[in-house]
């Protein structure tokens, strides 16, 4: 079972952007997407955000923020 933090992590590494018409459903299919093509794996994602990270520390903390809140969001709405 992923966590909220591990699924802001995929999402922070998926191609959708905070200015996108974003539903719960885009989200959620944005993850699982995004960890299939990471072979299921949370933690590869979790290599992308920490390589992320690195190359744009301006911008890492805002991008997380935004796929926390989608991720809450999202997540809320599907249960």
């Amino acid at each position: 079972m992923l966590t909220t933090s591990d699924l802001a992590q995929v999402l922070f590494t998926s191609s959708l952007q905070p200015s996108d018409d974003l539903s719960p459903d885009k989200i959620r299919t944005a993850i699982d997407d995004r960890l299939c093509s990471c072979d299921g794996d949370a933690a590869v994602c979790a290599a992308f955000v920490a390589q992320e990270a690195g190359d744009h520390p301006e911008s890492f903390a805002s991008r997380m923020r935004w796929a926390l809140n989608a991720v809450t969001t999202a997540y809320r709405q599907a249960v």
